[in-house]
């Protein structure tokens, strides 16, 4: 079957692209690190898509959306609803954490948003600020769920600037603080600012997780204590806004 919809989803640290078909089923994808040329990368992987699955019409979502060449532009909050929605139709809240910023979005039974909040003013809260701080420590991704997990307790980290708890996990290692719980410490860090800005979830309501971030099963765990309810990862968690943007590109037929 020939594509329907193709999404581009620029993001600030990846770009990522999905065709659909009519059924809103993935014929193909493709995902990169982000390039400063945008525009020349997203051209690129829609050509890919088109000479694999066919010519179909595009829509573009993300960080960098108005530097591609899409019949439709969309927000991230419209996109990623749409994906997590044609994923798991039911209503409840889905978190997107991803490089720059961080949404926590409530969908109605129809997968309309009812609410959203948003991170975009500082690191803080967003998978930048692992990168840059787990960075400084030398630790990769592939080794933080084995070192959280060794943790007696997390190492307070008390900073709310990247910027600042740079520094101040820089003094914890020099005082002898152990490696694990630094690390299990930025990571409760992390998922207490994602609390706040969640605020009071509805009771009972599932939530979902989308984003870069929700491949880090350390983050997953410790988003999951301090909300005080399971978190479902979503399949194909850094593709969900550019599927959104496929279906909506393909919505005349879907």
């Amino acid at each position: 079957m020939s594509a329907a919809g193709i999404g581009v989803d620029a993001g600030s640290t990846t770009c990522k692209a999905v065709a659909v078909d009519r059924r809103g089923e993935v014929l193909a994808r493709r995902l990169e690190p982000a390039s400063p040329r945008i525009d020349e990368q997203a051209a690129r992987l829609v050509a890919s898509l088109r000479d694999e699955a066919g010519e179909a019409p595009v829509a573009a979502t993300g960080y960098g959306r108005k530097r591609v060449r899409a019949d439709r532009t969309l927000t991230e909050i419209t996109c990623h609803s749409r994906g997590a929605y044609h994923l798991r139709p039911r209503p409840g809240v889905l978190l997107d954490v991803g490089g720059q910023d961080t949404k926590v979005i409530r969908l109605g039974p129809a997968g309309e948003v009812l609410d959203f909040s948003m991170n975009d003013k500082c690191a803080a809260g967003t998978g930048r600020f692992l990168e840059v701080i787990l960075g400084r420590l030398h630790v990769g991704f592939e080794d933080v769920r084995e070192l959280a997990a060794r943790a007696d307790r997390p190492v307070a980290v008390s900073s709310t600037c990247t910027v600042f708890a740079e520094s101040e996990v820089i003094s914890l290692v020099a005082q002898g603080a152990p490696l694990e719980g630094i690390v299990r410490g930025l990571h409760a860090a992390f998922a207490s600012r994602v609390a706040a800005l969640a605020g009071a979830l509805p009771e009972g309501a599932p939530v979902a997780m989308s984003g870069g971030v929700a491949l880090n099963e350390a983050m997953v765990a410790a988003l999951s204590a301090a909300l005080g309810r399971p978190i479902e990862v979503l399949p194909d968690p850094q593709l969900v806004g550019a599927l959104g943007a496929a279906l909506a590109a393909a919505g005349a037929v879907i």
